[in-house]
């Protein structure tokens, strides 16, 4: 019996209380407020425009200011290559002469910083250039001396005519300190495009920019035919100092910059270093995605090129940005790019703005505070119901702990029927939420009826269930309302007779109290709700009766409900533990194993589950433990499919009955044809009587002496070796005649397998023991999918598949090794797991007890990998799975009912299995716990012999079986 509270009723509110008579004053607030937001936002759009227009206005100072740089840069070079056009230097046809104009050149250099070096290029090939050396890494590249300042890198032409290059190197006074003949030294300039778009056109040519080869400076080639046409003449002017001059110009710290050329490659960057990348002996720019300027880079793609500004996002965020021709350098096809997220653009401007909406929100409250004070005081009372009522249509069914307090009226009555309704409701959810989840019918039961109480706010629950044979109604949960008197409830008593609580229905229906018959949907009385009304209820007339018999309805289901679930529960773990009975019973072989093994594994998941200690303290809630428990008993059910003279076979011989006879029969016609021989050799007289009976004797003392060695072969309690093997095949070499047709008499599948070549005529000479074709059963369509890599093979076995179903050859069972079981015979019997997978699988299992298959047929696996069917490492057996293995291994050990063999005692037992622990083939963690916890001794007290009782050194064998 169960007994609850119920939580009280509410109470109603009380107080003075007025008619709604008033005017919310939120019309007044709102319109405010949205001309304030009206302003707000044409303030926005209209600080937003302006920042956009002066963010172009940057954008294009900035562009104009990069244009302007490139020129300051460019425009002194041209105007230096313009005059060094008209210099003798492009006459100059030898060496010395060119030698003559070096100061020249050098003051050229000197006087513009900008420019890396001087050169002219010449019809015939030849080549004349002038550089500073004034670096250190320039010295080193160019392996000068310490005190050269100069460098000529020269091409002329031997008498030979062929080219030839110098180096010449010069101390800063441009005296020459050293000459260097480069004889492979292979430079044509006619094959430079400076040299080549010079000589076709007029004017000068500038190139695109580009890196230097020997400064790692970025820079561009300009070139000029001489006026003579005799000559062209180039400088090298180093245009890096603009990605320096970008840092100065950046709008925000977030502002990206960049130059970038037609493929999108950056020749300026904020940073020169960073857009550059080497790739084996070159250095080359880097494009803006290797660079990592998303931004840059979509703008360079979507943005026109035009003076204005361009929205666009770039990695979730918004940006605005500028793309423009470079000017300066119009052959080079470069472009500016300039982009400036929008929280540096606008960020500034979001803020003010939400400060100005505080600001004139504060404002609007101050303005009216009294219209909105009389407005919320009326209208907060409708808003707390309007809320309300929207959690009820959202099925938010809570209920506040206390009712409104509003002064009006018709507000109170409102609060007061969408407090009951939520209530109600509530308790129907939960109700359902009880009967889905709870399992134990007196928690279920209990939980009911106190919502049913609540439901109908009545003062107490009472609900009787009629028991098995119907004749009684047993009191099974009291509910009580907490500010229900606990004292003017019935003495009720636990048990009265059905005619009894039936009256209480009828005409003798108690004072205060309705009784409501429960019923199943079969019209079958269930038992008994009786409701004790409250004190606001004693008038209650049949609108209440009627209802409280519709509400009874959630009551009588979840009796009928959990009655069911309870009854299918049992008859399904009768019909286990009857395919478990039904096993044991089969062959005496397995006495009561399919009984005892999940006892023992039951009370070993019990100690862990129940053991605060333990690592698997309360690994398993209900269901689980109900899991594992269907498991465990199911864990031999495949045995169902074994045959009996299978798992029974105490001899080799042993089929459907023991061939042992079968071959004493063949030994007695060999006794009886040596007596023949006998009498036949003494009558016709081919030896005397005593020479004839000394050699009788001695072959019915061979014959005997070779059947008790093929019987003691057919026993198997003895390991066979290979003398006894070929011993074996001696005597099986012996012959005996057969006079009658072996094939009469025959079923159809045994007359199928001896069909075949046509057979010897009689009486027909056979051996002693033999090896015969129709002892071979093929497997046929039965051949079962246990390999890997059968198609049919889907659940995961990996077994090896003997050749054949059976081989009932003498010789091959004779010739056992040890026991008397077969590979074929070891398969059948092992195939039982396999049943057990496959039977329990096809079975359509609900969600919580999915895992009953992989527990009951899992045990046979080992932590080694070696196990069968599936060969499951360690790394795929479960708890259960080690914990079944365990139980199935220490039961059979110790089973003191197997007609095969006798029992070992609790010392043996243990001492194979720590032994198997340690060789992988069981748990060695599993199995320390099932020693230190004592659970052997506990199940030994229960089912083993006194006898098998011994002492155990519990200490050694956890030290065996971890191999210490």
């Amino acid at each position: 019996m169960s007994t609850t509270s119920a939580p009280p009723h509410p109470n109603a509110g009380t107080g003075w209380s007025i008619r709604l008579q008033s005017l919310i004053a939120t019309v007044v607030v709102t319109s405010m407020l949205i001309l304030a937001g009206g302003l707000l936002w044409n303030s926005w759009q209209s600080a937003r425009t302006a920042l956009l227009d002066a963010a172009g206005q940057s954008f294009g100072d900035i562009g104009n200011l990069i244009n302007e740089k490139s020129r300051g840069i460019v425009g002194p070079a041209q105007a230096t290559l313009r005059q060094l056009s008209f210099d003798p230097l492009a006459r100059a046809t030898r060496l010395d002469e060119r030698f003559e104009r070096v100061v020249v050149l050098a003051d050229i250099l000197a006087y513009n910083p900008l420019l890396a070096a001087v050169y002219a290029g010449y019809p015939n090939g030849e080549f004349f250039l002038l550089r500073r050396l004034n670096t250190p890494e320039l010295r080193l590249f160019f392996d000068a001396p310490g005190q050269a300042g100069w460098l000529v890198q020269s091409m002329t032409r031997t008498a030979g005519g062929r080219l030839s290059g110098q180096w010449h190197y010069l101390d800063s006074s441009l005296r020459r300190l050293r000459t260097q003949n480069l004889p492979d030294y292979q430079f044509d300039p006619r094959q430079r495009p400076w040299y080549e778009s010079a000589q076709g056109a007029a004017g000068q040519h500038l190139t695109a920019p580009y890196l230097f080869y020997t400064s790692r400076q970025i820079g561009v080639t300009l070139s000029e035919r001489s006026r003579d046409g005799r000559a062209v003449l180039g400088l090298d002017v180093d245009i890096s100092a603009i990605g320096e001059e970008m840092k100065a110009l950046r709008y925000t710290p977030n502002t990206q910059i960049a130059v970038v050329d037609a493929q999108q490659r950056v020749v300026a960057y904020p940073g020169t270093l960073q857009h550059l990348q080497r790739q084996g002996e070159a250095v080359n720019f880097k494009t803006l995605a290797e660079l990592g300027i998303p931004a840059l880079q979509a703008l360079a793609t979507s943005a026109p090129q035009a003076r204005r500004t361009y929205g666009f996002d770039a990695e979730d965020e918004r940006w605005y940005g500028m793309r423009m021709e470079m000017d300066a350098v119009p052959e080079s096809q470069l472009d500016i790019l300039v982009a400036i997220p929008d929280r540096d653009l606008l960020g500034n401007l979001r803020r003010d703005l939400q400060r100005q909406a505080l600001q004139g929100l504060l404002i609007a409250l101050l303005l009216l505070p009294l219209g909105w004070l009389a407005g919320r005081q009326i209208g907060h009372a409708m808003h707390r119901l309007s809320a309300r009522s929207r959690k009820l249509a959202r099925f938010q069914f809570e209920t506040a702990a206390t009712p409104d307090a509003s002064p009006l009226q018709e507000v109170q009555e409102l609060d007061r029927v969408l407090q009951h309704m939520g209530r109600t409701v509530q308790n129907f959810l939960g109700i359902t939420e009880t009967i889905s989840r709870e399992a134990q019918t007196e928690v279920m039961l209990g939980k009911v009826l106190n919502q049913l109480v609540e439901t109908t706010n009545c003062v107490q629950g009472v609900v009787y269930l009629a028991s098995e044979d119907g004749s009684e109604l047993v009191l099974a949960a009291v509910s009580r309302r907490r500010d229900g008197a606990a004292d003017s409830t019935h003495n009720l008593p636990g048990r009265v007779a059905v005619a009894t609580g039936l009256a209480w229905t009828g005409e003798q229906r108690l004072a205060d109290s309705l009784a409501i018959r429960l019923r199943s949907r079969q019209q079958e009385l269930l038992g008994l709700l009786v409701l004790q009304f409250g004190a606001d209820q004693r008038d209650a007339g049949d609108d209440f009766r009627t209802f409280a018999e519709r509400l009874s309805g959630v009551l009588e289901v979840s009796i009928e409900t959990r009655q069911l679930i309870e009854s299918q529960q049992r008859l399904l773990d009768g019909v286990i533990r009857l395919l478990a009975d039904a096993i044991d019973a089969k062959s005496p072989y397995t006495g009561g194993h399919c009984e005892r093994v999940p006892l023992l594994a039951e009370m070993f998941v019990d100690r862990l589950n129940g053991d605060p200690t333990s690592p698997y303290a309360g690994r398993w809630n209900a269901e689980q433990r109900y899991e594992f428990k269907l498991g465990a008993w199911l864990h031999d059910c495949g045995k169902i499919t074994s045959p009996e003279h299978i798992i029974d076979k105490a001899t080799k011989l042993e089929t459907i009955y023991n061939r042992i006879h079968e071959i004493r029969t063949r030994f007695e016609v060999l006794h009886r044809d040596a007596l023949i021989d006998y009498w036949q050799a003494l009558a016709q007289g081919r030896g005397d009587a005593e020479s004839l009976g000394r050699t009788l004797q001695q072959r019915h003392r061979q014959l005997q002496d070779d059947f008790a060695f093929v019987a003691g072969c057919n026993v198997g309690s003895e390991t066979t070796d290979e003398a006894d093997l070929e011993r074996l095949q001696g005597v099986a070499a012996q012959t005996w005649q057969r006079h009658f047709d072996d094939r009469l008499g025959l079923s159809i599948e045994e007359i199928r397998r001896v069909s075949g070549p046509a057979r010897a005529s009689l009486p027909a000479t056979e051996a002693l023991l033999a090896d015969r074709p129709e002892h071979v059963v093929p497997w046929g369509a039965r051949r079962p999918p246990v390999e890997r890599g059968d198609p049919a093979n889907v659940w995961g076995f990996d077994m090896q598949l003997p050749a054949s179903e059976r081989n009932l050859g003498e010789l091959h069972n004779l010739s056992v090794r040890s026991g008397t079981l077969t590979a074929e015979d070891r398969f059948r019997i092992n195939d039982h797991i396999v049943q057990t997978l496959i039977m329990l699988r096809r079975l359509p299992w609900p969600r919580h007890l999915a895992r009953v298959p992989d527990i009951a047929a899992t045990h046979h696996e080992k932590l080694n990998g070696q196990g069968y069917p599936r060969r499951l490492g360690a790394d795929q057996l479960t708890v259960e799975d080690r914990i079944i293995a365990i139980a199935d291994v220490f039961e059979a050990l110790t089973a003191p009912d197997r007609p095969y063999k006798g029992p070992k005692t609790l010392s043996e037992s243990l001492d194979i299995m720590a032994r198997m622990a340690r060789e992988g083939h069981l748990c060695p963690e599993m199995f320390g716990i099932f020693l230190h916890q004592g659970i052997w001794r506990e199940f030994a007290d229960r089912h083993l012999a006194p006898a098998q009782i011994d002492a155990v050194d519990i200490e050694a064998l956890s030290a065996h079986a971890l191999g210490r």
